[in-house]
């Protein structure tokens, strides 16, 4: 049974996370008490359903029971069950403008005398163990709706022989670097296709802007350093049991170069034995 626990920031995301793993046939259960997830794991193991995808979500809303949780959690990794916990994590100041714009209340309102701000730290510190449990942390911050669900949807999506997701995500250094980033690579080394009038309103994505990076010397000579590097820290982290590791490559816009390297790199190492997932932050910006 693949049981994955979705947990996170209130208004980072965990409500479109669990409509993402629907669509891809896991049962799905919202806001399940704390407590009752190593119950409810062991129900879906004796199901006579034969359950095979299970997600649940819960948060810190479930007060002093929630707090317990990673100990929990632990016990249940002791005793041999295996489960998942995908984290939503979002930049306070997003969580701050996300609830302005809906005007919805806090699950922590009440604790905090409605103050939004101390609701927000509030929340942070309660979860904050169970982010540094977490296999699958993905920070919603900067990405939209569709690029969330494209993530959720690549991780949970088959299996492979390796148990890490290698994701490879194009980025603009000019909008933040994602910060649930392993690695970081900036490839404004590289000639930039934006000073080419013809080229500038394309995307990485496009086979004009593709043979452009790639036909560059310098491209030529960075890559095989690239890789090389790559191709050599792959299996220590693997070795080391992560889950997810997130490769992030740079370049001014997030346009162009990145996102020709990204899916150069994911193509690259995808295969039978190892599952990779390529996305692209900034490409519509």
């Amino acid at each position: 049974m693949e049981f994955v626990i979705v947990t996170g920031m209130a208004g980072g995301g965990k409500t479109r996370a669990l409509h993402a793993l629907e669509d891809i046939d896991f049962y799905c259960v919202d806001n399940i008490p704390p407590k009752l997830i190593p119950v409810f794991y062991e129900l879906c193991t004796q199901s006579k359903n034969d359950l095979q995808k299970v997600a649940v979500v819960t948060d810190s809303r479930g007060g002093k029971t929630f707090q317990e949780l990673p100990a929990d959690l632990d016990r249940m990794r002791s005793e041999g069950k295996d489960f998942k916990i995908l984290f939503l994590d979002c930049d306070d100041n997003v969580l701050l403008r996300r609830y302005k714009e809906t005007r919805r209340k806090h699950p922590l309102s009440e604790m905090n005398n409605d103050s939004l701000e101390q609701c927000v730290s509030m929340d942070r510190r309660i979860l904050t163990p169970l982010r540094l449990q977490a296999d699958y942390p993905v920070d919603t911050s900067r990405i939209s709706p569709v690029q969330l669900k494209q993530q959720v949807t690549s991780l949970f999506l088959g299996e492979k022989v390796s148990s890490m997701v290698v994701q490879f995500t194009s980025f603009g250094f000019k909008f933040g670097l994602p910060r649930e980033a392993d690695l970081v690579f900036d490839v404004r080394c590289l000639p930039n296709p934006y000073y080419m009038d013809e080229l500038r309103k394309h995307t990485g994505l496009e086979k004009c802007i593709r043979d452009y990076v790639m036909d560059c010397q310098e491209t030529k000579d960075l890559l095989p350093h690239l890789e090389n590097l790559i191709s050599y820290l792959l299996p220590l982290y693997e070795k080391e049991g992560k889950r997810r590791l997130v490769v992030a490559i740079g370049c001014t816009g997030g346009k162009h170069r990145s996102v020709t390297i990204a899916e150069h790199l994911c193509a690259k190492y995808g295969g039978e034995t190892r599952r990779t997932i390529v996305s692209h932050r900034d490409i519509e910006k």
